[in-house]
């Protein structure tokens, strides 16, 4: 079993910024992936970016450039610097944890960008 938490949702003014964290906790492999997802009321869950341990980052092209995705691998912990943070970007942020053997879910952390 692996839990994962996330953290640093928030209410935001297009244009600004947020740092979202996630940890990991439990049977983690040596080898694994980490990442975030989205979701909307209207949308399904969408892949943002990822990471895995000594890869590169990877993302999705509507945040690429804006987003920074990293890894801390002796906590766990995966970050997403989000910045010049657009009306678009409004949702439900998940992280998950992924390896070999399981793929596992937070529960999530609300990001709203409003004027």
């Amino acid at each position: 079993q692996v839990q994962v938490v996330e953290s640093g949702g928030g209410l935001v003014q297009p244009g600004g910024s947020l740092r979202l964290s996630c940890a990991a906790s439990g049977m983690i492999r040596n080898i694994n992936d980490m990442g975030w997802y989205r979701q909307t009321p209207e949308t399904q869950r969408e892949w943002v970016a990822s990471m895995s341990v000594g890869g590169t980052p990877r993302y999705d092209d509507s945040v690429r450039g804006r987003f920074t995705i990293s890894r801390d691998n002796a906590k766990n912990a995966v970050y997403l610097q989000m910045d010049n943070l657009k009306f678009d970007d409004t949702a439900l942020y998940y992280c998950q944890y992924m390896d070999s053997e399981l793929r596992s879910w937070g529960q999530g952390t609300q990001v709203t960008v409003s004027s």
